[in-house]
């Protein structure tokens, strides 16, 4: 036993140097040497949970710890991390935070885990205190770390202060281009420009910063691919989807080991393909989904994958998957519970089952939730059925029935019903809410507008004249709305319309920028024909008004006409020059070459004498002609759209040409 005893200090010197020199496997082996000679030796114990530790044995780790009560109070820190690292987060936090005074150590991990949590407001808080009472050689990693919590409280909006950090490292350059996209998301697009320029330095400093630490190709490759994916999410949302197509293609060209890396990347290549190249996205999503991501991406990283997929089964029309991603998505993300109705919905309107897509739709909806009873409007209208959609629009609660687009819409849809009893019913009680509900009613003179000029066509004049009333009271110096006013009061009270006809205008005002003379010479007063254009002169040219200027224009000298060759001046001109040749004294007919020889008369080879037959001039008085066996009877001629030409094709030889 004394020899065992005197061997524990040469134990614990091999124990020492295997540990500085990274050799976990063989320390391991050395502290269960010394825990084999001493059960209960404490350090021991500490030395071989860290070698676990280091060897990534995390359960292992635990087991040693929890078999051991003694000593693990002072192994607090090393369970909380092993824990951690197990993904069991929430059991971490929870021994984090039962320390009393904990130390630096401590307080970094605490902040990990609430990181992994997405407790962003509380992790910054203990990064700033992290920050404020401490200096060490890991300053850079500690304002890099609290960077990357700022750019998701700038994402999720926070309002707290926060400061401006410095962008020397490659690492800070890139979290400040993060932070700027999540402004560029928010609706300010001038940030995403600022990103962009961020994000091309920050891919430059880390290449040279790499190169002269000596990383290799592949190592330099893996760390620009995080830059170059964030880059080309910068450039989708700028609209340059090409430029983000190819970034994402070659980082996915590159194989990266981050799976993180290769689930955003096919994610947004999905979003490119939309419902386009749907094999493409098919083998991208696998990739997207790949087990593991679940604690590799952050929550709003894990929802949108999952709706993606939702939306890409609903494209590929596959029904009963569709269906279960969607309920799936429900019950992960809750708050996506909208979204995936809204792709159950369209899938089952896809199969024709409308009637079971707008149930779903109105249980999930609740009474303030107008876009859901507006999906199910819409179903209903697109497979004719008005009856059920003029329903749903009915029972809206009151504030959203009288918004005009409702209002036109019941009103457009009772009359394509041919109810005009009931348009005008929406209409009086659209005016009538907003008559009693004045505060935050907005600009509603185009409804005012519509109803006043409805119920004047259908004869409700009484009616026509309050919604004029309150148009109106909304624009005061609006005369169109004044006469109608006065034209609506003269129906049913005279009176009225003669005071209110005191603030027209009078009609010397509305003439003063009337042109009469141009509404005289306007083509349509008298019409094209009978006008006269006025000829104004050109710029430069000479007028043709004056008297002077007709007698330039008369003396104005024509070019001389030229002269047949043989002409004599001598002689007087044929008076017949005129008259047609044929109409001359002096013309001659040719004679008919044919009609020389009366022999040759009929068609060529008849037998002498037998043009006697068919000469008309002797034939007896009583003879009639004989009809001509060749001539078909009249058939009325088809239009020329009709007639067919019969074109001859010629025959294509095998292996010639036409």
């Amino acid at each position: 036993m004394v020899s065992k005893e005197n061997n524990l200090p040469s134990l614990y010197v091999e124990l020492n140097k295997f540990g500085r020199h990274g050799e976990y496997e063989r320390a391991l082996k050395v502290a269960n040497r010394i825990l084999g000679i001493f059960q209960d030796e404490d350090a021991a114990i500490h030395c071989k949970v860290i070698c676990l530790i280091q060897l990534s044995k995390f359960n292992d780790a635990l087991q040693l710890i929890a078999k051991n009560p003694k000593i693990s109070i002072h192994l607090e820190f090393e369970k909380a991390y092993c824990l951690y690292r197990l993904n069991q987060v929430a059991e971490s936090l929870k021994v984090v935070s039962n320390i009393q005074n904990p130390c630096l150590k401590i307080k970094e991990l605490k902040a990990q885990i609430l990181y992994r949590l997405e407790k962003y407001e509380d992790c910054f808080s203990v990064y700033r205190d992290i920050i404020k009472n401490s200096s060490d050689d890991y300053e850079d990693e500690r304002e890099t770390n609290l960077a990357a919590v700022l750019v998701n409280l700038t994402a999720e909006g926070s309002s707290i202060d926060i400061p401006e950090l410095r962008d020397h490292t490659y690492e800070l350059t890139y979290n400040a281009a993060c932070r700027l996209v999540a402004k560029g998301v928010q609706g300010d697009r001038s940030n995403l420009i600022e990103a962009e320029k961020k994000l091309r330095l920050a891919e430059n400093m880390c290449k040279e910063a790499l190169e002269e630490d000596g990383a290799t190709e592949e190592e330099i490759e893996d760390e620009l691919g995080i830059i170059r994916v964030q880059l080309g999410y910068c450039l989708q949302l700028q609209g340059r989807e090409k430029e983000a197509q190819a970034l994402y293609s070659n980082a996915l060209k590159a194989k990266p080991d981050d799976i993180a890396l290769v689930a955003v990347a096919s994610n947004n290549l999905v979003t490119l393909n939309k419902d386009q190249n749907v094999f493409d996205s098919k083998k991208r999503m696998k990739s997207a989904t790949h087990e593991g991501l679940e604690h590799k991406l952050i929550s709003c990283q894990r929802r949108s994958v999952a709706y993606n997929q939702c939306l890409l089964a609903l494209y590929t029309n596959q029904g009963d998957h569709c269906q279960q991603l969607c309920k799936k998505l429900i019950k992960d993300h809750p708050e996506m519970s909208a979204e995936a109705t809204f792709v159950r919905a369209v899938q089952l309107s896809k199969e024709g089952k409308v009637k079971e897509a707008v149930t779903i739709l109105l249980k999930q909806s609740s009474n303030k939730d107008l876009s859901m009873k507006l999906a199910c409007v819409q179903l209903l209208l697109s497979h004719g059925d008005r009856k059920e959609a003029i329903e749903i629009l009915e029972n809206l609660n009151p504030n959203h029935k009288a918004l005009p687009g409702i209002v036109s819409a019941l009103v457009t849809l009772h009359m394509a019903e041919n109810n005009r009893e009931k348009a005008s019913a929406v209409l009086k009680e659209a005016v009538s809410h907003y008559k009693s509900n004045k505060e935050n009613t907005g600009n509603l003179g185009m409804l005012w507008r519509q109803a006043a000029n409805f119920h004047l066509r259908g004869g409700e004049v009484k009616v026509a004249a309050a919604s004029l009333e309150s148009l109106l009271e909304a624009s005061p110096l609006d005369t169109k709305t004044l006469a109608q006013l006065v034209v609506a009061y003269a129906q049913f009270s005279p009176a009225k319309a003669q005071a209110l006809s005191k603030q027209l205008p009078p009609l010397d005002h509305l003439a003063e920028a009337i042109d009469v003379d141009a509404l005289e010479t306007s083509n349509w007063v008298i019409g094209m024909k009978v006008v006269k254009k006025k000829v104004e002169p050109s710029p430069g040219k000479i007028g043709t008004g004056t008297s002077g200027e007709r007698e330039r224009k008369k003396n104005k000298r024509k070019r001389k006409g030229n002269l047949p060759k043989n002409y004599d001046a001598s002689s007087a001109p044929d008076p017949e020059r005129w008259l047609p040749r044929h109409e001359r004294s002096g013309f001659r007919k040719k004679r008919d070459r044919r009609n020389r020889d009366a022999t040759m008369k009929g068609t060529q080879g008849a037998a002498a004498g037998g043009s006697d037959l068919y000469d008309i001039t002797k034939m007896p008085v009583n003879a009639k002609p004989s009809p001509n066996p060749r001539q078909s009877p009249a058939v009325e001629s088809s239009g020329p759209r009709q007639q067919q030409r019969k074109v001859q094709q010629k025959k294509k030889k095998k292996g010639g040409k036409w």
